[in-house]
């Protein structure tokens, strides 16, 4: 058989020209290193490096001159190649012995916590601050624990059962992160209760999507302590945390506010105005419990009534408006629908049947909350 020529165009010459020099410039070693740069899902220590701010948490400098707060350290650390090493109370004299000590023993807590944002901010920094800055950062110098293991307060210790106070537990974190939603922690409840960072908190583990807290969720670890306040959110009415849609942290600072139950805001009522803003007024006609607290009606974390309800209507009423003008008799239970003498004056909604607007009304006929 003969062969036939084949003819090329000069368009097609010039592809076939391009592409050959395409495949004689990508060499096989460029091509690992766009497979590996491609498959690589982490960043490196450079990378965190360079991507870390020099944080204002530690604000040591601004509490040292307050006259009002107790000084946390005598060290401001500022970025986080600068963090100082905390001194341990019952080791005075220990010297900084380096991360790669504290990891001939401790292997198992090197590869827990080598993921962790605290070691990785810690050694992406310790260009400046020395190899000390992984460990001995939060534990303080580790010569006298390297020398006596068992020692009692050799190092600061973050459990229950340590020598370390949980004031000076609490010092090294507010080391760096004072100030902020931290600044009202001193005289708070929890820190008067004698809790530190760590029984919320885990630094050393990834329990949670954020914030390095010690359970899964911020609403699970509120509930390890507040177990009466969990059981109401299985009530009948309640707030939608069960079902995601918010957290304790929404109306509380559990670090501490100038409110006694860790309010976000100064007052109940603007708490609950943060959502509620339909019923934040100003109102031509105010009712004046509701204008003083939402708590005198409302059990915020759950009930059995209706709208979160302390009590059901009508006897929720009934405890300001007794025998007055309308109705001139007490209403009780065995006026409701499964009472034994149903009335049609408390059936369905009671009060709010007429009086709809109870929050308070702008409408010029409306001193009765009617509209």
């Amino acid at each position: 058989m003969r062969a036939k020529s084949i003819w090329l165009s000069p368009l097609s010459s010039a592809v076939l020209l391009l592409v050959a020099l395409c495949l004689a410039c990508w060499s096989p070693v460029m091509w690992a290193q766009q497979t590996a740069s491609s498959s690589s899902s982490g960043l490196s220590q450079s990378d965190i490096a360079r991507m870390l701010p020099a944080t204002d948490m530690g604000a040591n400098d601004a509490r040292n001159r307050d006259p009002h707060l107790r000084p946390v350290s005598d060290n401001p650390a500022t970025p986080f190649d600068a963090a100082a090493v905390p001194k341990s109370p019952l080791a005075p004299n220990a010297d900084a012995v380096g991360a790669k000590t504290c990891i001939a023993c401790h292997a198992l807590e090197n590869v827990q916590a080598s993921h962790s944002l605290h070691v990785a901010s810690f050694r992406a920094g310790a260009a400046h601050t020395g190899p000390q800055a992984a460990c001995e950062s939060c534990h303080g110098p580790g010569s006298d624990h390297a020398k006596n293991p068992t020692a009692p307060g050799s190092i600061i210790a973050f459990t229950h059962d340590a020598k370390t106070s949980a004031q000076t537990q609490t010092a090294v974190c507010l080391g760096c992160h004072a100030g902020g939603a931290r600044q009202h922690w001193l005289g708070s409840v929890h820190e008067n209760r004698g809790l530190s960072c760590t029984d919320c908190h885990n630094p050393m583990a990834r329990q949670s999507p954020e914030g390095v807290l010690a359970k899964p969720s911020i609403n699970e670890v509120c509930a390890s302590c507040h177990q009466d306040i969990r059981a109401k959110f299985n009530r009948r009415s309640h707030m939608p945390l069960p079902e995601g849609q918010m957290a304790c942290t929404d109306c509380h600072n559990p670090h501490g506010t100038i409110t006694k139950p860790l309010l976000k805001t100064d007052t109940v009522n603007e708490t609950c105005y943060t959502c509620h803003a339909e019923k934040r007024g100003p109102f031509l006609f105010e009712h004046a419990p509701v204008r003083q607290n939402c708590l005198n009606c409302h059990d915020v974390h759950g009930s059995n009534q209706q709208t979160l309800l302390v009590a059901p209507i009508p006897m929720l009423c009934q405890q300001c408006h007794t025998m007055t003008r309308h109705p001139n008799d007490l209403q009780t239970t065995n006026g409701l629908g499964t009472g034994l003498a149903p009335d049609e004056r408390i059936m369905g909604r009671g009060c709010l049947t007429c009086h709809t607007n109870i929050h308070g009304s702008n409408n010029p006929s409306g001193p009765k909350f009617h509209k």
